[in-house]
């Protein structure tokens, strides 16, 4: 058996192999939030509006960029089998690249999303807000990217249809975050929303590594 901290380490040096892979995403975001004020003008009511949804948006797009590769080279250089047949836990596995993942994507755009203040002239208690939805809501997303990339993994082009079948479903998520966002900027409570995206993200990292193992145990077989 191959114990969780064997495969953490693992997966960290891998990781740490392809810098320039997991620095993309993070590239793509910063672009996206700087390029978004520059193109709506400098109206400063307007900037403060359309902040938050700007960074979500960016946000989510830099957590779904890869999400194809997450999973088809374990498959196809036969990390998956090596797996199943030293009989360690797909599951644990999974939860491991998933951690590794959004460490390295959605753990840095929390800190990134500070840059909101400056580009959109948000308030210091409307970018933690933001940074706190981010926090809470970012797993919801990665646990539905990885589902969506588990079923299309074995497909010739399936990095096309992870966005397809994702977005929808995280959607919801999106719209949550920001509202919970707008309750704190307008002095309300945003906390029962965090909570229920806090609630919903610990429910994800829970149930979906044991639905992206069987996946990936089918594709396997096939």
């Amino acid at each position: 058996m191959i114990d969780f901290s064997a495969l953490w380490q693992r997966e960290w040096q891998i990781k740490q192999q392809n810098k320039v892979q997991w620095l993309y995403p993070l590239v793509l975001f910063l672009i996206i939030i700087t390029l978004f004020p520059l193109a709506m003008g400098t109206e400063p009511k307007l900037l403060q509006q359309l902040g938050v949804p700007a960074v979500w948006i960016a946000a989510l797009l830099s957590l779904i960029m890869g999400m194809e590769n997450l999973f088809r080279p374990a498959l196809d250089n036969g990390t998956l089998a090596q797996l199943v047949v030293a009989r360690a836990s797909i599951p644990t596995w999974v939860l491991v690249r998933l951690i590794v993942h959004w460490l390295t994507s959605a753990g840095i755009v929390c800190l990134l999303a500070f840059l909101a203040m400056p580009l959109f002239g948000l308030t210091s208690q409307a970018a933690i807000a933001l940074s706190a939805s981010i926090l809470v809501g970012s797993p919801i997303l990665l646990c539905l990217s990885a589902i969506a990339s588990s079923l299309t993994v074995s497909l010739k082009n399936g990095a096309v249809l992870v966005p397809l079948i994702s977005l929808p479903m995280q959607l919801p998520v999106l719209i949550f975050a920001t509202g919970a966002v707008g309750q704190f900027t307008m002095g309300l409570n945003g906390y029962p929303i965090l909570a229920l995206l806090l609630a919903g993200s610990i429910l994800a990292v829970i149930v979906t590594p044991f639905v992206i193992a069987f996946s990936l145990k089918l594709a396997w077989l096939s």
